[in-house]
């Protein structure tokens, strides 16, 4: 499991007073605000997209929801550790004007325990979910505790 420690920016936290320089009361807030809306600049840019990640002891899961693709235009790859989600979102040509389409590309880091040679993907209703099987000796073990 990768574990992610953000850093945040404080940029804002001095705010210029008559008496010198001192923390703002409301420095932390907008900080928090900036991280927000940062986060959200590569998908609304439309480079990426949203994945949900969640796991049973079996199998890992990473759904996402790519509404108007067409399952022909969906793209998804395991190379070395990296699972790769590729889409692509064409628009039909109107009056005069040429077909557009858009590509939206998320890569995510898959732990070692996945067997990635049983990766499974399905598309259903606008929904991607792929399916990542866990390696035998990675899903728990129910051991039973013998009475002596």
């Amino acid at each position: 499991m990768n574990i992610v420690r953000y850093s945040y920016p404080s940029y804002r936290s001095l705010a210029s007073l008559p008496g010198g320089f001192s923390r703002s009361p409301w420095a932390g807030l907008e900080t928090e605000i900036d991280r927000l809306f940062a986060a959200t600049l590569p998908a609304a840019a439309g480079t990426g997209f949203p994945v949900d990640l969640y796991e049973d002891p079996n199998h890992a899961y990473v759904r996402a929801e790519l509404p108007g693709v067409n399952r022909d235009d969906i793209q998804v790859e395991m190379t070395d550790g990296v699972l790769t989600i590729t889409a692509v979102r064409k628009v039909p040509a109107v009056e005069g004007q040429t077909e557009q389409s858009s590509t939206f590309t998320r890569s995510l880091t898959i732990p070692a325990e996945i067997s990635a040679d049983q990766v499974s993907a399905a598309y259903e209703n606008g929904v991607l979910t792929v399916t990542l099987p866990k390696r035998e000796e990675a899903k728990p073990k129910k051991i039973t505790v013998a009475v002596q």
